[in-house]
């Protein structure tokens, strides 16, 4: 008989699924699968107070800078239907210890749920209100704030105060219009510090900051659909100039389905460029696990399908891999499960990199709290443990040909959720896709991250009140709205011929209206001060990107140089000093050569003569362009500000011909 090569079966599978590369990937491979894709985006209002108390919103504490620490068990509550939300659920059989580091200029007593929440914050709501009405959306006549269950710990409360602002708003893209389900807003969550076992850290300085939500229909039909879906809303979010920005500030939530499968939320993916490869590689994985339950399925029906396990006695088998070394050292217990009608199944593509097995290394992880690597099979990719070792432990188990097996590691505590846990996903692959929150990561793949949640974790706010808005507060917010739309900013970007790889950076860091500002006040050439910023400011911006910056000294450097009739040529190297000495005059950012000639007179034509007097090829033979570069060379630091590089150039090119 054949030795089953599981690396073989991998590649196999993941042919016969019909995966491609998403570089090669067309739309036909997506209409075949029945991609479907919609968003929720969230970010960050620039606000000076939390939503619900006046702490600072936007200080945060550095590492191991705290000044209070508590420590929660979090338990689930039935939802006015008397049902228990399933994530919460899942949450709380983690059994997680979840502790809080506390900062007094941080947080207050409503951020660990001993004070009622204060009224919402006036600035974040008219910024959302504003945010919403630019979105096209109708606004709500009442703010019902409500209850949104976390058992995660990121929220000290167990829940999350969240309010409707907006309904049915419109979206544009290039060649279509994606229709938005709603936006609210809501208070972020506590920042992870750590996730180790049955312990998770967080720090609350983050903690009931203000944000919105912006939620699209499932109506993006391809991974660039939905990248070109999320920067329309991140611009247009960003086009007030009342938004945070930086990393954390914008966080996104793809939602993800095939024909067949179920809808798959990717949470908080934190760039924008990433999201083509994630949704991507999510699709077809839905579409590999619908292949696996018609595989299982031809095999063997559900209701007779049992699963059966082992304690191992690690003296009885030989492991060399490590992980298994370290854990029997740990006096932690090893078990064998045994899979009836799963062989070829486990080894079966799924992401790539990732096959079908990675499924219960997931939630072992995040559901039993033991740390990968917590597990070894029968048909690993790396073969971890021998083939010899999983033939005795198969014929220990009694297990047929056609079964597969399983052997973990844990704590004795952690031993029976870790066998459920096992069960109970081996019994979803029966039925396809199972519905979950997913994490990102870098390579374009996901990990479980918890069971996707449902209407029963939401709740109305009892401490809140319905807050009306009438009209004429909402006429009045409209006027603040900006008056030209993102893609009204690209037409116009076209129009002035600026290139389009600036188009990105100019929408991302809202750089429009000080684009116009130059325009209209300077008389500067929108197509060199666009060209400029999306470029030479772009990568100098890349450099210092860690620094604080206002943009509109980009104008007053030029309006300096301006006024004062230097050329343009010294902006950038004047720039970059003010990213260092923000304090500095303009005369201080000029360059030196300049400030050493300025008053001095111009005379190149007795310099280029003084220059070529001195000219001493290195080379028997040089051309004319040598004593060109050789010249200008020369006299591009004496003259830096009172003439354009490419005017020296001429000049000199000029007189070397005469």
């Amino acid at each position: 008989m054949k030795k089953f090569d599981p690396i073989q079966n991998y590649e196999e599978t993941r042919e016969r699924i019909g995966y491609v590369n998403r570089k090669e990937a067309t739309q036909k491979d997506y209409d075949r699968l029945g991609f479907k894709s919609g968003l929720e985006v969230h970010q960050q209002l620039l606000t000076e107070k939390k939503l619900f108390c006046r702490c600072p919103a936007g200080r945060f504490q550095k590492p191991n800078e705290f000044d209070a620490e508590i420590i929660r068990h979090m338990r689930p509550t039935l939802s006015e239907m008397g049902e228990y939300d399933g994530t919460a659920l899942m949450e709380f059989r983690t059994r997680k210890e979840i502790v809080y580091h506390i900062a007094n200029p941080t947080a207050c007593t409503y951020e660990v749920d001993d004070t009622p929440p204060f009224f919402i914050d006036k600035q974040a709501l008219e910024i959302a209100i504003e945010t919403a009405l630019a979105s096209q959306m109708s606004i709500v006549g009442e703010v019902h704030i409500t209850r949104k269950q976390y058992l995660d710990g990121s929220i000290p409360t167990g829940f999350q105060r969240t309010a409707i602002i907006g309904i049915e708003g419109k979206l544009p893209l290039k060649n279509k219009t994606v229709n938005l389900i709603q936006m609210s807003i809501e208070e972020d969550a506590c920042r992870e510090v750590s996730d180790v076992g049955h312990r998770r850290v967080y720090r609350t300085d983050r903690l009931g900051m203000p944000l919105i939500e912006t939620v699209t229909y499932p109506e993006l039909m391809n991974p660039d659909e939905l990248q070109e879906a999320c920067n329309a809303i991140r611009f247009l979010n960003r086009s007030t100039g009342k938004v945070r920005t930086g990393i954390g500030a914008g966080r996104e939530d793809v939602n993800v389905s095939c024909t067949g499968g179920t809808r798959i939320e990717i949470k908080g993916v934190a760039h924008t460029k990433w999201i083509p490869e994630l949704a991507h590689n999510e699709v077809f994985r839905q579409w590999a696990l619908l292949a696996i339950r018609e595989e299982l399925n031809k095999r063997v029906k559900k209701a007779d399908w049992k699963m059966t396990s082992v304690e191992l006695n690690p003296k009885d088998f030989k492991f060399y891999y490590t992980p298994i070394m370290e854990a029997i050292a740990r006096g932690e217990r090893l078990y064998a499960v045994n899979l009836p009608h799963f062989a070829g199944l486990l080894s079966h593509f799924t992401q790539p990199g990732r096959p079908f097995y990675d499924e219960f290394a997931g939630r072992l992880k995040v559901i039993a709290c033991i740390e990968r690597p917590n597990m070894a099979t029968s048909e690993d990719l790396d073969d971890v443990v021998s083939d010899s070792v999983f033939a005795k432990i198969s014929k220990l188990m009694n297990a047929g040909e056609d079964d597969a097996q399983i052997v973990f590691w844990a704590p004795d505590a952690d031993v029976n959720m870790a066998l459920d846990v096992i069960e109970e996903r081996a019994l979803m692959t029966f039925d396809g896709v199972p519905q979950e929150t997913r994490k990102s990561i870098k390579d374009g793949t996901t990990i479980f991250e918890r069971v996707l949640p449902g209407a029963d974790r939401m709740y109305p706010d009892t401490d809140s009140a319905p807050i009306p808005l009438e009209n004429s507060y909402i006429e009045s917010i409209r006027k603040n709205i900006p008056a030209v739309s993102v893609p009204e900013r690209y037409a116009q970007f076209k129009a002035w011929g600026i290139p389009e790889d600036c188009y990105f950076y100019l929408l991302t860091h809202n750089l429009y209206p000080v684009l116009v500002r130059m325009v209209d006040e300077l008389k500067l050439d929108a197509k060199f001060i666009g060209t400029f910023m999306g470029q030479r400011f772009k990568h100098l911006h890349g450099k210092y990107r860690n620094m604080p910056f206002s943009y509109d000294k980009i104008h007053d450097v030029f309006a300096f140089l301006s006024q004062e009739k230097i050329d343009f040529s010294v902006a950038l190297a004047m720039i970059e000093k003010l990213f260092k000495k923000p304090e500095a005059s303009f005369n201080e950012l000029l360059p030196i050569h300049y400030q050493l000639n300025k008053n001095g007179k111009m005379d190149i034509d007795t310099d280029v003569r003084t220059i070529l007097a001195g000219f001493r090829p290195r080379r028997k033979r040089t051309s004319p362009a040598d004593r060109l570069n050789f010249v200008v060379g020369c006299l591009r630091a004496k003259y830096e500000g009172q003439v354009s590089p490419a005017e020296l150039v001429q000049k000199v090119k000029n007189l070397l011909h005469d």
